[in-house]
Formats: C-alpha cells, structure tokens, sequence
C-alpha cells in the first residue's frame, strides 16, 4: 500500500513539476513576445522620425525638373459648355508651345530654373505677356493665361502640410504664398504625386483667403511607355460659398 502510496505522490510531484515548467514557459513565451512587439513598435517609430518628409523646395524642384524634361507632340482643347478650343501642345524640354486655332494664337512658355515665362509668338518674333494678360481669360473660359504658366512652382514661400491621398494616388499637399499682388491667387494648395511627381490637384485661394479656382486630373493615358495627362477638371468657385459657378476640361489627345 505504502508502495502505491508513494509512487502516486511521486506521479503527483511530477505532473506538478510539469505544469509548473509548463506554465512559466507559456510565461516565458508571452514575455519574449510582447518584449519583440514593443521592440518592434519602438523600431517603427524610430524609422518614421528618422526619415522626415521632403522639403517644399526639394518637392518643388523635383516638379520643375520633371516638367523641363519632357518630349511631347499632343492634340488637345479645351471644353466649357459648348465652347470647344482646339490646340496644339509641343513641348521640347523646357519649351512649351500652345497653337490654338479659330482664331489663330500661339503662346510659349519657357520653364527656367527660377522662374517661367510666357511669350505671345507672332511673326514679328515673341514678347512677354503683360500681367494684366495673364489674368485673362483664355476666350471666355475660366482658365486663365496665367494659369499655363506655372508661375506657383516659383514662389519663394511654400511649406509641405502633410500627406493626402487624390483618386488613391499618395501626394505630398503643399502650401505656397504668392510674393506679390500681381498674382490672382494669394497662395494655392498643391497636391504632388509622390511617386511621380506629377500634379494632381491645385486650390487657388484670392487675396481675402476663399477659393475660387480648382484644378484636378481625372484621367491619365499611356504614351510610348510614358504617363501624361488626359482630362483636368477646371471649376471656377463662387468665394466662400464652395459653390461651383463654372466648370471646363483640358482634354488632351494623342
């Protein structure tokens, strides 16, 4: 009896011993895996504060690096109601040309590394277009002569806001201040596509800070291996009412 006695004890000691090891080894386990997830965690975070966003200036430059570099011959026009403007948009490098027709009218926008400028070409050669003549609309339309010249990439002023998604596309959302009134736009906001650093989005704002202009690409195409623009949406906004009084689409076709 005293024999059965104690090999049960001992069956009892045992299976003690292992619940025991069980037990602190589930703790064990438990430990080393929260331990690694907040190591993890910790790790994360580190990775995100050591990589800062870009600068304004750095995204900035890249855009006009981008935009100076491209080699296109395109059809396009733009489209309000029923007013339809054909033209032609040749770019080689930093020269952009617009012929639009009926009537007959060629503009040129020389990108530089400071600055852009718009020419009217005329047989006669080219002269720049006034700043009056780029707050003018282009016949009738809500855009504006200087709304093709990219004259925002090349306010001194801009801070980067944070990150923003535009028709699922990742974008760096900019603020930009104009340096002087002969601007229409007082600052604009930019969204620019972190992966290919096209433009996607511009908000322009007048000088008692309402919105009045929006630019938005609603379609892209393929050409020859590469992306280019094939519809923004252009939306004149009544200021400080959202309310959109008039909408046009830059359309371009191969």
């Amino acid at each position: 009896m005293r024999n059965v006695e104690t090999s049960s004890n001992a069956q009892m000691t045992e299976m003690r011993s292992k619940v025991c090891h069980s037990s602190f080894g589930f703790r064990h386990y438990v430990l080393i895996r929260h331990s690694t997830f907040v190591i993890c965690v910790a790790l994360a975070a580190l990775s995100v504060f050591a990589e800062p966003p870009p600068s304004a200036k750095d995204i900035l430059d890249s855009v006009r690096m981008i935009e100076s570099r491209q080699q296109i011959d395109l059809q396009g026009q733009l489209r309000q109601d029923d007013v339809v403007i054909p033209f032609r948009l040749v770019q080689n490098g930093p020269l952009i040309r617009y012929t639009f027709t009926n009537p007959d009218e060629t503009l040129q926008l020389r990108l530089g590394e400071n600055s852009s400028r718009l020419e009217l070409v005329s047989d006669a050669g080219t002269e720049k277009v006034s700043a009056s003549k780029l707050q003018e609309k282009i016949r009738g339309t809500i855009v504006m002569y200087g709304d093709l010249a990219f004259k925002f990439l090349y306010w001194p002023t801009a801070r980067v806001l944070g990150e923003e998604n535009v028709r699922t596309r990742k974008c760096w959302k900019l603020q930009l201040r104009a340096p002087s009134r002969e601007s229409s736009y007082s600052n604009v906001l930019l969204w620019v596509d972190k992966a290919s650093g096209a433009l996607m989005r511009m908000e322009g704002y007048d000088w008692n800070a309402q919105l009045i202009k929006r630019f938005e690409v609603v379609s892209a195409q393929k050409i020859e291996g590469r992306w280019f623009l094939k519809q923004m949406r252009v939306e004149q906004l009544q200021p400080g009412t959202n309310h959109v009084e008039a909408r046009a689409y830059l359309e371009i076709k191969r």
